[in-house]
């Protein structure tokens, strides 16, 4: 029997200077949801990205035919989901004329805008509004964050190609045209803002050593919400205060090894550690020997703010175009330097290898999206997550065919489970395509838009 019980959607539990949003349950409703109609989950856009483009054989699925039972080496990591993904061939990027000379500078600042910059203001932002930022302003009056924008790199890159602004290079959002969306790069911050701790984006937090205790007070008030509720939603009550725990520890851990780390290099003991052990790694976010745990936990970070509806919209900025390394797979040059490999095995080796890898960063989050129950699916039923990068091939800086997946059929809106090959498109069309499955209407194209691209959609 359907328990009599209802509680708004915006409920949170509260501890003293804290609050926790809560998943949907069976007793909520959404916040937009009218008196007498059945509650149906909301679809949430998120952008993931990487630079430099793909090795295109390793990446791009040999036929339709055979994607889903042959996916790509690239894709590997995306097999158990990938009947819930799509892929596209033959969207382009925008040309880069007159900035010929600034491949770089652009790859990221055209993602989500499909726009160049203002060619006689380069020296400030000035640009189109970004396709995220044209979805929060439409949904964003329904959540606590309108958008959420993260980062594994700090955005201060140092370069002027083409005499263009430095925020171009490490910067996918923009809230007007001369406005950048700095991002997240601290996940302790990040927490922080989804327990109701407002701090400055874009800025590292001192770490608040209450932060547990409040964690622990917010999740006591839980006992009282949980013998209200029917057995189905408990259950997903416990799991969902199991993985925000687990999400907290895990950044303590990361923020432990840290301050260990920093000790042991000035000399300092700083554990009981036995003196015949290693010292500890030093975790230099974002550049550490583990940078997928970092990146997993900020994975996990926006996973939880879909889950509980803080916010519909998120980008992730996986890296930036400037000086990245990856020793956790065993090299140590540059990413960019790898990128310039001039068909020559070894390097391209290692850009496959990074491109593999950052797909299955990708991969951890939709996959945990996918094994999340709501409404009458799952998470990733109602999402659109798109991978992707700016350049298709970081050798030539082409960009006639601009690598991207998509993950989640934004509330049956998206037919998935196909690659397709000749698709004729522009990445403002794509885009375009992408706000319009979310149900965001278009005053006008998204940067160089002409259409939206119906082969992708079920009803468009």
């Amino acid at each position: 029997m359907p328990s009599k019980f209802i509680i708004d959607r915006r409920t949170c539990l509260k501890g003293i200077g804290a609050s926790l949003a809560l998943p949907l349950l069976n007793t909520m409703g959404w916040a937009e949801t009218s008196p007498g109609k059945q509650a149906k989950p909301p679809v949430r856009l998120g952008f993931m990205y990487m630079p430099h483009g793909v090795i295109m054989d390793q990446f791009w699925p040999k036929s339709p035919e055979t994607f889903l039972t042959e996916p790509p080496p690239a894709l590997e990591a995306l097999r158990p989901v990938i009947n819930q993904c799509l892929m596209v061939k033959g969207i382009s990027g925008v040309s880069i004329k007159p900035f010929n000379g600034a491949p770089h500078a652009l790859e990221l600042s055209t993602w989500l805008t499909a726009k160049l910059p203002n060619a006689d203001h380069r020296g400030q932002i000035d640009i189109g509004i970004s396709a995220d930022q044209v979805a929060a302003n439409y949904v964003g009056e329904f959540t606590s964050l309108p958008s959420l924008e993260l980062a594994t790199m700090p955005q201060t890159h140092k370069e002027n190609q083409e005499g263009l602004n430095e925020g171009y290079y490490s910067h996918c959002s923009f809230r007007s045209a001369t406005q950048a969306m700095p991002a997240e790069i601290d996940p302790r911050s990040v927490l922080n803002r989804l327990f109701g701790k407002s701090d400055k984006p874009g800025t590292s937090t001192r770490r608040d050593p209450l932060d547990r205790s409040m964690l622990d007070l917010v999740i006591s008030g839980a006992r009282e919400l949980r013998k209200k509720l029917p057995h189905d939603d408990q259950h997903k009550l416990d799991e969902y205060l199991d993985s925000v725990r687990t999400v907290e520890r895990r950044i303590a851990a990361i923020e432990q090894r840290q301050k260990e780390a920093a000790l042991e290099t000035a000399g300092v003991s700083s554990s009981k550690r036995d003196t015949s052990d290693s010292p500890p790694i030093e975790i230099k976010i974002p550049e550490g020997d583990k940078r997928s745990e970092y990146m997993r936990v900020m994975c996990d970070l926006n996973v939880l703010a879909f889950q509980t509806d803080t916010t519909r919209v998120s980008t992730y900025i996986g890296s930036t175009p400037n000086g990245v390394t990856y020793p956790e797979l065993g090299f140590r040059g540059e990413h960019h330097s790898y990128t310039h490999h001039q068909n020559q095995a070894e390097p391209m080796s290692k850009v496959a290898a990074i491109a593999a890898f950052n797909i299955s960063q990708f991969a951890y989050m939709v996959k945990k999206m996918a094994s999340l129950k709501e409404g009458n699916g799952t998470l990733l039923d109602n999402c659109i997550m798109m991978w992707g990068s700016g350049l298709e091939d970081g050798d030539k800086h082409s960009r006639d065919n601009l690598p991207f997946i998509i993950a989640g059929s934004g509330g049956g809106s998206l037919k998935t489970g196909r690659f397709i090959s000749d698709v004729k498109g522009n990445q403002g069309d794509l885009l375009s395509t992408l706000l319009a499955c979310m149900g965001v209407p278009l005053d006008r194209p998204i940067g160089i838009a002409t259409k939206q691209i119906k082969e992708m959609t079920t009803n468009l």
